[in-house]
């Protein structure tokens, strides 16, 4: 389903000030799992937390499988800009002040009305930590950008079970989850390129 003409006018605007995003669209098979199916959002932030290190930051939830570091991310709720959701997430889950650096990737999601919007942004200050209980983050790893990859590898081998939190299979969210890993490493790696 294609986004509305009200976020294709914002992802312009993003554009025009923080670089073109790759346009890359999925089809997801499987079964439904949260987060494409919650209705509260029509797509996701992902917050590509560069360190003054030069390192990427990762986060694991308390109830994710053993392993499974990744990116950040978190809801843009219908009827709040992306920029707004994305400002909002970082301060929510990692308490650290940044500078919005580079519009990465825009990557929707057949059949699902739903998009991940993946920025680079440049930590310039804070303390990490949480400041949302609700997240259950379990624990931060910094990650070179070179490390994508695994994480991805990583997230595809989540195991093949139900689980009543995501509402569906580990198995399958492992799988989309790995996508926007790969696609920002490529972003990072080789520049944007426009995949549509």
């Amino acid at each position: 389903m294609p986004l509305t003409p009200v976020v294709e006018a914002e992802i312009a605007a993003l554009a025009a000030r923080y670089g073109a995003p790759r346009r890359v669209t999925v089809r997801l098979d499987g079964h439904p799992f949260k987060p494409v199916i919650q209705s509260d959002r029509y797509g996701e932030v992902c917050m590509v937390v560069r360190r003054r290190n030069g390192r990427l930051l990762t986060a694991i939830k308390t109830f994710y499988p053993a392993g499974c570091f990744r990116l950040l991310t978190g809801g843009v709720a219908h009827g709040e800009t992306i920029e707004a959701a994305l400002r909002r997430e970082v301060e929510e889950e990692t308490g650290l002040q940044t500078i919005i650096r580079r519009f990465l990737a825009v990557i929707e999601y057949q059949p699902y009305a739903f998009a991940t919007f993946a920025f680079l942004l440049d930590e310039c200050g804070g303390e990490l930590g949480s400041r949302d209980a609700h997240e259950r983050l379990g624990a931060f790893r910094e990650v070179d950008v070179s490390e994508l990859p695994v994480l991805a590898a990583a997230l595809e081998a989540a195991p093949d079970q139900f689980d009543d939190e995501i509402r569906g299979s580990w198995r399958d969210w492992g799988r989309f989850r790995a996508i926007t890993h790969r696609v920002v490493h490529e972003v990072l790696i080789n520049g944007a390129a426009d995949e549509r």
